[in-house]
């Protein structure tokens, strides 16, 4: 066995890699399928997902709750591997989409873009409604080790719950990001410096309930020695969304996905997205139109985000990212982490996994672990 096994709860990933879940539309069934079918666990993103449904502008909450549902159950029939879904805590329509995933028996909600502090409530009220025990795993996405430290003592009082996981995504990952801009490339913020203050501080709730709270690292995560460096460093795994826009699989146009071949690292840049957070986007015509105010203030239709300044906003961040999701890049932008530029090629889910798998095995009996007495 190369890799270590991945365990969140009873659930267990023999590719500890989590595929990240990349919004309107990027990761859908088909990547999320291929993921499962490697052995990781694959993860559909909630964010604005019913954006191809016809009725979306008309009655926005019903098509995002039955295009769920729909890529749920299309990546169900394509594997029996671990699946997950993304549902930011900035979404207008969070709960429903939390509750419609426990409905469809997900594995695994990742849950990000805020605190997700009343997310065990949407579960324990599926188990009082079902009377039977939810099986679905609550991993919430932060960013410090205070966030997850908040989170434990919350779930705990409120719920007499405790995480399953935490995914610890630091500042070089791609979309919007959990810090200030000026935190971006301050090395205290750096994902090598979160990750053991975040092992520490899941301890004290792991000794209370006498479980493992597994610590996953996130942001810029991009060869199999980044993956060894941070299970070293006592992660049990790792989350990768970039890697994964560039394969066939992906859910995304072809003409997206050549954007991150294409990319030079000059090409990565932090914009200020409508939501109110930096985002880490590539280059594109559209993004120098809004940085040179070519763009005009657009009115809504979709309301998708809580914290979206829509009277102050040139563009609608939904509208262009279906667009570059599309293909069209001069009517919208591709999010992408900080190593987007060392992507030189499309190539299948199967292919990267395996590639990971080698520069991982290289990289273990190159940087064997020193041993203890």
């Amino acid at each position: 066995m190369v890799f270590p096994n991945l365990k969140i709860g009873d659930i267990v990933a023999r590719v500890p890699i989590i595929q990240g879940g990349m919004g309107v539309g990027i990761s859908l069934s088909g990547l999320a399928s291929a993921v499962a079918n490697e052995g990781g666990i694959g993860v559909i993103a909630g964010a604005m997902i019913g954006m191809n449904e016809p009725d979306v502008a008309k009655n926005p909450l019903e098509a995002n709750i039955r295009a769920l549902r729909k890529e749920i159950r299309k990546a169900k029939e394509m594997t029996r591997g671990i699946l997950g879904v993304n549902i930011m805590v900035a979404l207008t329509n969070f709960a429903d989409l939390v509750k419609t995933s426990i409905d469809e028996k997900i594995d695994v909600i990742f849950s990000g873009a805020g605190l997700p502090l009343e997310l065990p409530r949407y579960l324990k009220e599926a188990s009082e409604q079902g009377k039977e025990e939810v099986r679905t795993k609550l991993v919430p996405i932060v960013s410090s080790a205070r966030a997850a430290s908040i989170i434990c003592k919350k779930w705990l009082n409120r719920f007499d719950y405790l995480p399953d996981a935490f995914v610890v995504e630091g500042p070089k990952a791609g979309g919007h990001l959990g810090f200030k801009p000026e935190e971006l490339d301050d090395p205290e913020f750096a994902l090598e410096k979160v990750i053991p203050q975040v092992i520490e501080a899941v301890k004290p709730f792991e000794a209370q309930r006498n479980r493992r709270i597994p610590v996953i690292a996130a942001g810029g995560v991009y060869s199999g020695d980044d993956i060894r460096s941070y299970i070293d460093m006592g992660a049990a795994g790792v989350q990768m969304g970039t890697r994964f826009v560039a394969t066939h699989e992906c859910d995304a146009d072809d003409r997206f996905k050549q954007a991150y071949v294409d990319a030079k690292q000059e090409d990565v840049v932090v914009i200020k997205s409508p939501v109110g957070m930096p985002g880490r986007a590539i280059r594109s015509q559209f993004v120098k139109d809004v940085d040179e105010g070519r763009r005009q203030p657009v009115k809504c239709a979709f309301h998708c985000i809580h914290s979206c300044k829509v009277e102050k906003s040139p563009y609608c961040i939904a509208a262009a990212l279906l667009n570059a999701k599309k293909g069209n890049l001069n009517k919208g932008f591709a999010f992408s982490g900080t190593n987007v530029h060392r992507v030189d090629k499309i190539q299948s889910v199967k292919e990267l996994v395996d590639s990971l798998k080698e520069e991982f095995e290289a990289s273990r009996l190159s940087h064997p672990l020193p041993r203890t007495s």
